[in-house]
């Protein structure tokens, strides 16, 4: 029987308007060593930033947000950061900013499939779920 691999996680953060450290979740970084993975995943709710600021440019975010996909895949595709080893890169995806598109504290977990982890926590960290 298969021992679960630990794994490291960030949620990824939109700050508007970062003097008023108001945000909302918009993704997961998630990073386990043991099965070589660095994956991404972001979900934009268009609704929830413009109720936060209604002067947001949602198309623009959506860009910078892909980046984080881009980086944790790596390659030419991804600019310099996305030629480091993949270790260097979750670093630079983790590292604390003071701009629009933050990182959290990063946390750990247990899990035997990282893919099927990172949807978990997107699912319970970033979704909305309707009010019944």
């Amino acid at each position: 029987m298969p021992t679960p691999s630990s794994f490291d996680y960030a949620i990824i953060r939109l700050v508007p308007r970062v003097e008023r450290e108001e945000f909302i979740n918009v993704g997961v970084v998630l990073f386990c060593v043991q099965h070589r993975y660095l994956g991404a995943r972001v979900e934009l709710d268009a609704a929830r930033l413009k109720a936060l600021s209604p002067d947001a440019d949602v198309e623009l975010l959506s860009g910078h947000l892909e980046s984080f996909r881009r980086v944790c895949v790596g390659g030419k595709d991804a600019g310099p950061i996305g030629r480091l080893p993949q270790k260097e890169r979750w670093h630079w995806l983790v590292a604390p900013r003071s701009t629009m598109l933050q990182t959290g504290p990063v946390h750990a977990g247990l899990c035997d499939d990282p893919d099927r982890a990172l949807e978990h926590l997107l699912d319970t960290m970033v979704r909305v779920k309707p009010a019944p």
